[in-house]
């Protein structure tokens, strides 16, 4: 009787073999994040705005005109009548009216009925496409030529540098244009890094704050906020100050309440049809405008050099 033995690869040869990893990989589960975007920001501003709704997508602001005219004068020992007064309102008072910011996403639904698991695809491409109208909001309310901020500063509130980096001298005389409760400084990510150099070669390193879990330089006690946003053209760029809030006659963000479908702040994210060729459509809007209540409320720096030897090229259009 003739007994058949099976040789193993191992009792074959003097060395230990095994089943090599790329083959073990076929058989394994891996482990997938969603999807990563590098061009996403923190989108500060957005975050420290105080936002008001605005119903029918107007928004008035009423301001009060000759306020030096007020006659107010105190007690008079002698009885004689006290000064009569009153205050006058701008007859054509500005408007501003939100504006939006759209688009439509695009999904076959083979690609969501096949490839959605363990991320649901709709879902995904809906995040990325949110996230990228919120960045482009944010630009927006820096850079819109009809109401972003760079705009809306009155020549009087314009200065520019004393030596061309960022220094202390520089913040001191913003604030002294924003002096009524002044909330954050903003400037691109490059200018924040020239005014840290600067502070350092006088000696005054600048504090810091904790703010959303982050950590932001300050100066006189007011955070000086990042955002790419912010124009750098040639090595140049601006650092903004503001005053924000409603009650405090600052900066104020609009939004529209209500909509249908609504996902955030003036968002909402509408399915508008399967077509004939199992396209589903998703339209996503973003709805919103700034107004800025007074003009003491902003201040900019302009001419901010961050590197005399280097040319940048501009960061946002």
């Amino acid at each position: 009787m003739e007994v058949c033995h099976v040789a193993t690869a191992a009792h074959q040869s003097s060395h230990s073999m095994s089943v090599s990893d790329d083959a073990a990989r076929t058989l394994a589960t891996v482990t997938k994040s969603v999807p990563q975007m590098d061009t996403l920001t923190p989108r500060w501003l957005v975050h420290l705005l105080a936002w008001v709704p605005v119903e029918a997508g107007i928004y008035r602001v009423n301001q009060v005109v000759h306020p030096e005219s007020v006659q107010i004068k105190c007690d008079n020992y002698d009885e004689s009548p006290l000064a009569d007064t009153f205050i006058d309102y701008e007859r054509d008072p500005r408007e501003y009216r939100l504006k939006a910011v759209q688009t439509v996403l695009d999904v076959h639904t083979r690609v969501s009925d096949l490839y959605s698991s363990p991320h649901d695809q709709v879902a995904q491409q809906l995040r990325l496409t949110i996230e990228a109208v919120k960045e482009h909001q944010e630009g927006e309310l820096i850079n819109s030529p009809e109401y972003g901020l760079l705009a809306s500063a009155a020549p009087r509130q314009r200065i520019a540098t004393m030596t061309g980096p960022p220094t202390p001298d520089d913040l001191d005389a913003l604030i002294a244009k924003v002096w009524k409760q002044p909330a954050f400084f903003l400037t691109h990510p490059e200018a924040i890094a020239a005014f840290g150099r600067e502070c350092t070669r006088r000696g005054v390193p600048p504090a810091t704050v904790s703010l959303f879990g982050s950590q932001f330089l300050t100066w006189r006690g007011l955070p000086i906020i990042p955002s790419d946003k912010v124009p750098l053209e040639h090595g140049k760029t601006k650092i903004l100050l503001m005053r924000t809030g409603e009650s405090r006659q600052g900066v104020i963000g609009l939004f529209q309440p209500a909509l249908e479908g609504e996902q955030g702040l003036g968002l909402s994210v509408r399915f508008m049809q399967i077509d004939r060729s199992a396209i589903a459509s998703y339209l996503v809007s973003l709805y919103c405008s700034l107004a800025v209540l007074t003009p003491d409320a902003l201040a900019v720096l302009d001419d901010v050099e961050v590197d005399k030897f280097h040319d940048y090229s501009p960061t946002y259009r």
